[in-house]
């Protein structure tokens, strides 16, 4: 039985999965919940910290295809369907500007970037996507060899990976060409 279908006919199932889904996962969730929170607001991000969020969600997209379907016996195929997917979202978003009011600073090395909920929604997409595969493949190991599920997962997660490098590479750009920034912070 799917997961999505256990939780419509039996909305009380939630509580006995959260009951068995161990502690440390709450805390990153609690940590990726703050972090999606800050970029509610308006704040300045250093330059290191927009190039690893990208890299760090990108990392945990792949950690569940992999930790996922390593035995499943097609990682390679997998990983080359998320480079894929990956590649289409960046180059798809390529031209994208950076958000207004966006602007860098060269002497502090850091970005001014207006508040906004997608960064939030994002983290919590993978997280969700990241969690609901392993309380799946808790539920019916089987999955784990299920060519469609297997692709199907690994492309949403290469596409999710790419929305992420696609916020952060319209921003950085900003470094290349500070006197862009101007044009964009109107």
């Amino acid at each position: 039985m799917l997961l999505t279908t256990l939780l419509i006919q039996h909305p009380e199932a939630i509580t006995d999965i959260v009951r068995q889904t161990p502690a440390w996962v709450g805390g990153l969730l609690a940590g990726l919940t703050w972090l999606g929170l800050s970029s509610t607001r308006s704040r300045d991000v250093h330059i290191g910290r927009l190039a690893l969020m990208p890299v760090a969600m990108g990392g945990l997209a792949l950690w569940g295809v992999q930790s996922a379907f390593a035995s499943m016996g097609q990682l390679i195929e997998l990983l080359a369907l998320w480079a894929i997917c990956y590649a289409a979202v960046v180059a798809a978003g390529w031209n994208a500007r950076a958000p207004g009011g966006t602007h860098y600073e060269p002497a502090t090395r850091s970005f001014h970037m207006p508040g906004s909920w997608v960064p939030l929604l994002l983290i919590v997409l993978v997280f969700l996507m990241k969690y609901g595969v392993g309380v799946q493949l808790a539920m019916e190991p089987a999955l784990a060899h299920h060519t469609g599920f297997a692709f199907a997962t690994t492309a949403v997660y290469g596409a999710l990976s790419g929305l992420f490098a696609v916020r952060s590479l319209r921003v950085l750009r900003l470094a290349r060409h500070p006197g862009a920034a101007l044009a964009t912070s109107i």
